[in-house]
């Protein structure tokens, strides 16, 4: 078998995959929001509103890497592979810092349950995973990311 076309159906059915789990992670935030307000960091306030926020972001990227997901597939292009990739490891890195609270300050979920130590080790480490994998979704590399931004060394 052609080694591009089992790459890119790897990469497209990751897309797919990620931008279901955005998406249901996304309404979740709309269904359950008292189960995610405990870990918005208390800097922020109005944690409701944060969850609101993060819920649409989350829903936003879940259909952008659907979407993806497709074109990568019938490898048709990379318009929205490279915006949805991207914009889905931003949301990962913009998102930590409520994990980051929760684990400094060892905050239960709204379902009174919360993470053990290797639990937040394991969080950290699937929330660095998704950033690369979406970095690799997204077919950009340091340079042509640096290049849009125009990042001067």
């Amino acid at each position: 078998m052609d080694p591009y076309f089992i790459a890119n159906f790897a990469k497209g059915v990751s897309s797919l995959v990620g931008g279901c789990f955005f998406f249901y992670v996304g309404v979740l935030h709309f269904t359950d929001t008292e189960w995610f307000e405990p870990i918005v960091p208390p800097i922020f306030g109005y944690a409701k509103l944060w969850v609101l926020i993060s819920g649409v972001a989350e829903i936003m990227v879940g259909v952008a890497l659907v979407t993806a997901g497709f074109e990568i597939i019938v490898d048709h292009g990379t318009y929205y592979r490279e915006r949805a990739g991207f914009s889905s490891a931003v949301l990962l890195i913009l998102l930590y810092p409520a994990n980051l609270y929760m684990w400094i300050y060892d905050v239960e979920l709204g379902g009174g349950e919360s993470l053990s130590p290797f639990g937040h080790i394991v969080r950290l480490l699937l929330q660095i995973g998704g950033i690369a994998l979406s970095l690799w979704i997204s077919g950009l590399s340091i340079e042509s990311i640096k290049g849009r931004f125009r990042i001067e060394k």
